[in-house]
């Protein structure tokens, strides 16, 4: 292979994201040698790799909605674990009709994921507002609903823990009859596929592309930057109100302390291994899903080398910051005068040779 073809490889947007992918994943072979072992039990699929996939579904969700908003606005939505515990309490208080425990529905389960998604939305408009109208920092926005989400979920339950004890409702969370991929995993995919076609058929991935790069210029030309900043946070408002029926359906109750618990961080690792500039502008997708499932074998790899669950934000937050010097231009800039040295010391040999 030639130089041009490596450097070519090595220069591609997913070449970062897949490296760190497989390197991850391999650290989980040395930890677990049949990591990769996958069996079929009573007509579904199980094994280590299977399980964190399923994972990461939640996880991939919230990171297509993290990385539309960080592309439009330059900033992050480190409100989305709270509106997670929002939508999984309105779900659950719709089915449960106000009881605590119930073993069948007392309201219909579309009015109450409808409802659910409607109170997703409405965060992410909220978010939306202060940071397209109001021109408030984003993460200074969105700190609004981080510290208080949790606290309207509480309101919502009665300071409950409301669990609804049906079937029907924990396949989403599960599986579904001898269907052998969880039900996580579609919705993921499906989250996905639909996020990809209208992003890539339309131009909406284009605008916000623009408005990342040059708010100004965008509306020079046209483009209403305001609602596409807008549209962007109602977007991760609703993505983040499926990821918490998901998280609602795993644990088949709506734990307004635990659903989406520091998952905001994981949503921006994953943006950020992406190979997502974290200041906005062009964005990847299938990079940050990529960076999703690196997250999450991450998590498995901590857990396996008996780190405790308080003890992983502080490992990830070793990445994310390495993640965000290594994108700082401060940083490219200092790659780039050291690369200038290199090639002006190369051709001065080369002269007096």
């Amino acid at each position: 292979m030639n130089k041009s073809k490596l450097k070519k490889i090595t220069s591609a947007r997913l070449f970062l994201p897949i490296v760190c992918l497989i390197a991850v994943l391999l650290l989980n072979v040395l930890k677990t040698p049949d990591f990769f072992n996958v069996s079929i039990r009573n007509g579904v699929l199980y094994g280590y790799i299977i399980d964190v996939i399923n994972r990461a579904s939640e996880l991939v969700i919230l990171a297509i909605g993290m990385t539309l908003v960080t592309a439009a606005s330059g900033g992050q939505d480190i409100s989305v674990g709270a509106i997670m515990a929002v939508a999984a309490a309105v779900c659950c208080q719709i089915l449960s009709g106000g009881q605590v425990s119930v073993n069948e529905y007392q309201n219909s389960i579309i009015i109450a994921v409808i409802a659910a998604l409607l109170a997703s939305a409405l965060c992410g408009a909220f978010n939306g507002f202060l940071v397209a109208r109001l021109n408030i920092q984003p993460m200074v926005a969105t700190l609004i609903l981080y510290t208080a989400g949790r606290g309207i979920a509480q309101l919502i339950t009665d300071g409950q823990i409301t669990y609804i004890r049906v079937k029907s409702y924990q396949v989403f969370g599960s599986y579904v009859g001898k269907f052998p991929i969880p039900m996580p995993v579609v919705i993921a995919i499906i989250v996905v596929i639909i996020a990809y076609v209208i992003l890539k058929k339309t131009a909406l991935g284009l605008y916000i592309e623009s408005v990342g790069i040059n708010g100004t210029a965008s509306r020079l030309v046209g483009l209403n930057s305001t609602m596409i900043k807008f549209l962007t946070y109602l977007i991760c408002g609703v993505l983040a109100g499926v990821a918490g029926f998901v998280a609602s359906s795993r644990i088949y109750s709506a734990d307004a302390n635990n659903i989406g618990l520091n998952l905001e961080m994981d949503a921006i690792l994953a943006v950020a291994l992406g190979g997502n500039a974290l200041g906005g502008g062009k964005f990847s997708l299938m990079g940050s899903v990529i960076g999703a499932y690196t997250i999450q074998a991450l998590t498995t790899v901590l857990y396996g080398l008996n780190v405790s669950a308080d003890q992983l934000p502080v490992y990830k937050a070793i990445v994310v910051v390495v993640i965000v010097v290594l994108q700082s231009p401060v940083f490219k800039k200092f790659i780039a005068v050291q690369k200038e040295k290199r090639t002006s010391k190369a051709a001065v040999k080369g002269g007096a040779n």
